[in-house]
């Protein structure tokens, strides 16, 4: 089977979801499908055994005037943007950005795929995009659908409401319509914008976010912050601002309160800038540690070997989200903490029995649930495991290619 790959970057540093796209487009590889990658990273990326090709900016009238309204946003410090957006539809930069990538496209129509599968990141949908400009493709086109979107599709308290909803809304209608599969990482999330396009229900299709092995044994050295002798609980990911650390942090000092002698840390790696009140009023604790920025390759042996990984979502009803570093916390081995609503996706695949569970702001629940593991660890540090084959075969090739395989 052949399958063309549209992934808007392939370069893991800039974005949570350029990491899930890279760790997809390896497990299709290893489900043995031909692939292509074409890819709008603006920098040559190669990815081991895998034919990439870059695509290339157009200059064209689109390109001049988007620069034209970055140079005046950026000299009179004024959004012209949203205002273009709300009488376009999209920015001039995302325009041509759109049309750059449906030309790469019709460059690669040689390797005659059997299907071509989009892949974005954030609230972009790019390469969908320019899939819309192809319609004699449509039939081979899976459209990854990664978050809800438009925004104002997006649970409480993410949803807002853009100048442009209306031509995005329409946008997302025509991506649901004309392609030929719709996939998304998370059951919750197909179910949830199944609700608002109901054309989505005949051609969904479930492929969660991926498990990337590259760079098990690539170092032996862990950063200074970490010490892997010591009870130590890590949240590596930025901190959106739906996603208040206040809460986790209250009930760590508690569990420390009730356990004076404990050299325990909780540490956070990743840009934290959307809570900085809370970061500086925190960040001289001898036990709690705020790291900017790491490597991802070494965030991903970090997370193999502390204590416990955490997975922090937003206080809400619900969260149909599938977070990026689920696989990786999956196999890392580790318990997770999951801090998420009662329906939610990481939720719902950890199971209703899973102990180490509670709402995002319960302080106390998040004690409860650190003094559990401290417990444990005391008594045999070993004894801290996830166990859960199910799950890595759930985010690892073995599903992936049934999936595949039966739509074809």
């Amino acid at each position: 089977m052949r399958i063309l790959i549209i992934s808007e970057s392939i370069n893991v540093e800039d974005s949570s979801g350029s990491k899930v796209n890279v760790a997809l487009i390896k497990n299709l590889k290893k489900c043995n499908f031909e692939i292509r990658v074409l890819h709008y990273s603006h920098k040559q990326i190669s990815l081991d055994g895998i034919k990439t090709h870059l695509i290339k900016e157009r200059k064209s009238l689109n390109y001049i005037l988007s620069r034209i309204i970055r140079i005046t946003q950026k000299k009179l410090k004024i959004q012209i943007n949203p205002t273009v957006e709300k009488y376009f539809g999209f920015s001039f930069t995302h325009t041509n950005d759109s049309r750059s990538i449906t030309l790469g496209i019709k460059q690669h129509l040689d390797f005659n795929p059997d299907f071509i599968l989009t892949l974005s990141k954030g609230g972009s949908f790019r390469p969908h995009r320019a899939m819309l400009f192809l319609p004699e493709l449509h039939k081979k086109w899976i459209a990854y659908i990664h978050d809800p979107y438009p925004f104002h599709f997006y649970p409480r308290p993410f949803n807002w409401v853009e100048k442009s909803y209306n031509h995005k809304e329409k946008f997302v209608n025509d991506i649901f319509k004309r392609s030929r599969y719709l996939a998304f990482p998370s059951l919750l999330l197909k179910e949830w914008m199944q609700s608002y396009f109901p054309v989505a229900k005949d051609k969904s299709i479930l492929i969660p976010h991926q498990i990337n092995e590259k760079t098990v044994n690539s170092y032996t050295d862990l950063p200074d912050f970490i010490d892997e002798n010591n009870f130590t609980l890590l949240h590596a990911g930025n901190l959106l601002l739906q996603r208040n650390p206040l809460y986790l942090i209250e009930g760590f000092i508690s569990f420390l309160d009730k356990n004076p002698e404990t050299k325990a840390k909780l540490v956070f790696i990743g840009n934290n800038r959307n809570h900085a009140n809370v970061v500086q009023k925190y960040r001289n604790h001898p036990n709690i540690i705020f790291n900017d920025y790491t490597e991802y390759d070494i965030v991903q042996i970090i997370e193999r070997n502390v204590s416990a990984n955490i997975i922090l979502e937003a206080v809400s009803e619900i969260s149909p989200f599938l977070p990026g570093k689920f696989p990786n916390c999956v196999i890392a081995n580790r318990p997770i903490i999951s801090l998420s609503p009662y329906y939610s996706e990481v939720k719902r695949l950890l199971g209703n029995d899973y102990q180490y569970w509670c709402e995002a702001n319960d302080v106390n629940g998040i004690e409860r649930i650190i003094s559990s593991l401290y417990n444990k660890w005391k008594q045999e540090p070993d004894s801290l495991k996830l166990d859960r084959n199910d799950l890595i075969d759930y985010c690892s090739n073995v599903y992936l290619e049934k999936v595949i395989n039966d739509i074809k």
